[in-house]
């Protein structure tokens, strides 16, 4: 007997299981039948006289046929088998078989979702098809996402056809058929790519750069269904502007442009205005900007006497573009203010310009929150010759390093681990043509649970010494 449907196979399975045939006895290859002949098997143990299985098991077994691999059936009658003869826990997915049998049930479902997200129908010509759609699904779901089209469509006439079938709805009944028609699979291959462009276009403004997941993105929207979608033409393009962090710009130009309610917002949080992109965006020097929105340049009065150096964007500066724009960076306005300097006549920057961080829980996690890592000394040095490009640009006359890593790039330390804070604190040094000051970073302040007050303080000294220093300059 030619095993066609879980159906065939389920009678045949019954059968085989009531008259004792072990797993091992039986071929499904093409064909359900025994290695030797029915009646000559022998089985281990006794067999059941009668075929009693929970009622949760045909679903189970239904549901895992669905899914396409040369020993489905073998799988499937192992089983059955073995819950038959009482032992249950091959149901289960903690067993090697219920394991397996529960992961191909998972995968099912999983291909029946991309149907559902990733079919695209298309206007037809045909006098019977208003709407035509070609998907080729991993496993043999045609029946079960088909149905979800017919609430989504209403009484439209459509057609899906698939390598293996089709399912066509007629506005009131929906008819599969096995294999699908030569003509209905040419006309969904071909298709109408008239209404292409309303899809690239939904996919163009609800694409986010700010989050951009590559990896994620391809667990999500598998590469296998690309070639049929309109809208993952524009996907290798806007991934490789969002690593510039151009899309972002785009969208923000593009939203500034419409009219609507004005809004008040902090300068600090305010979206700058960079309308290109500039050799710093398009650094690739180390591999930190794989994973960031932006590079962020720094920011103040080209002529600035006090350059002050962190170590590098944060997660809001990272999404704003802006350096020191996040908590940080109101501990820095802070004690900015309390030092009498305004921030409006600094030279803001970092030694390192691109965020590098890893999800809440480790490189590993799924986590959405970003948390900082600390840069590396060779992407440290990586960077350095955009920090001697503002320097030489500023030309300020006094530097203030916030941290360990800034104070580093500036002497030119290969390793950061190398220096102690506390043996340049409060002591100014003459450093090429400037003067140099070592500070705590704000964001050692924020997370400081004890000396935080005192950090803050020598920051603010810092700070005042950094003016006095330039006035008498």
């Amino acid at each position: 007997m030619v095993i066609h449907s879980f159906e065939d196979w389920r009678q045949e399975a019954k059968r085989l299981v009531l008259a004792g045939v072990a797993p091992h006895e039986v071929d499904w290859q093409g064909h359900a039948g025994l290695l030797g002949g029915l009646f000559d098997a022998t089985c281990n143990g006794e067999p059941p006289r009668a075929l009693r299985i929970p009622r949760a098991l045909p679903e189970l077994l239904a549901s895992a046929a669905r899914f396409r691999a040369e020993d489905r059936w073998a799988l499937l009658y192992r089983v059955l088998w073995r819950v038959a003869a009482g032992d249950r826990s091959a149901m289960l997915a903690g067993d090697i078989d219920g394991s397996e049998l529960h992961r191909r049930v998972r995968a099912v479902r999983r291909e029946a979702h991309h149907m559902h997200a990733f079919l695209r129908f298309r206007p037809c010509q045909a006098s019977d098809v208003e709407f035509i759609a070609w998907h080729e699904p991993a496993h043999e779901v045609l029946d079960l996402g088909a149905e979800h089209f017919i609430g989504r469509m209403g009484r439209t006439r459509w057609a899906i056809a698939t390598p293996d079938g089709a399912a066509c709805f007629d506005g009131r009944a929906l008819r599969y058929s096995h294999p699908c028609p030569p003509a209905l699979m040419r006309l969904a291959r071909e298709g109408d790519e008239r209404d292409d462009a309303l899809w690239q276009t939904y996919y163009q403004s609800t694409f986010n750069p700010a989050r951009l997941n590559e990896k994620a993105m391809r667990g999500h929207m598998p590469v296998r269904f690309w070639q049929h979608l309109p809208e993952a033409r524009l996907i290798p393009q806007m991934v490789s502007e969002a690593r510039a962090g151009q899309q972002r710009l785009a969208q923000a130009a593009d939203v500034g442009e419409r009219d609507g309610k004005a809004v008040l917002i902090a300068r600090e949080r305010a979206q700058p205005a960079r309308p290109a992109t500039s050799a710093l965006q398009d650094c690739q020097a180390c591999a930190i900007w794989r994973n960031a929105t932006c590079a962020v340049p720094g920011e103040g009065p080209q002529q600035a006497s006090i350059m002050l150096v962190g170590e590098q964007p944060g997660d809001l500066e990272d999404l704003a573009g802006r350096p020191f724009v996040g908590p940080a960076g109101q501990v820095l306005n802070d004690a900015l203010h309390v030092a009498g300097l305004g921030r409006d006549g600094l030279y803001l920057t970092n030694a390192v310009k691109h965020f590098k961080w890893e999800p809440r829980g480790g490189p590993t996690s799924r986590g959405a929150t970003r948390l900082h890592a600390s840069p590396k000394p060779a992407e440290i040095q990586a960077c350095r010759p955009w920090l001697d490009e503002e320097l030489n640009r500023v030309r300020p006359q006094v530097v203030v390093a916030l941290g360990r890593t800034a104070l580093a790039s500036l002497l030119e330390v290969h390793d950061p681990q190398r220096i102690r804070l506390a043996d340049f604190s409060g002591q100014p040094m003459r450093h090429k043509d400037f003067w140099l000051l070592v500070a705590p970073h704000p964001a050692a302040i924020l997370r400081s649970r004890e000396g935080g007050e005192m950090r803050r303080a020598e920051l603010v000294a810092a700070l005042k010494q950094a003016n006095q220093l330039a006035k008498e300059a």
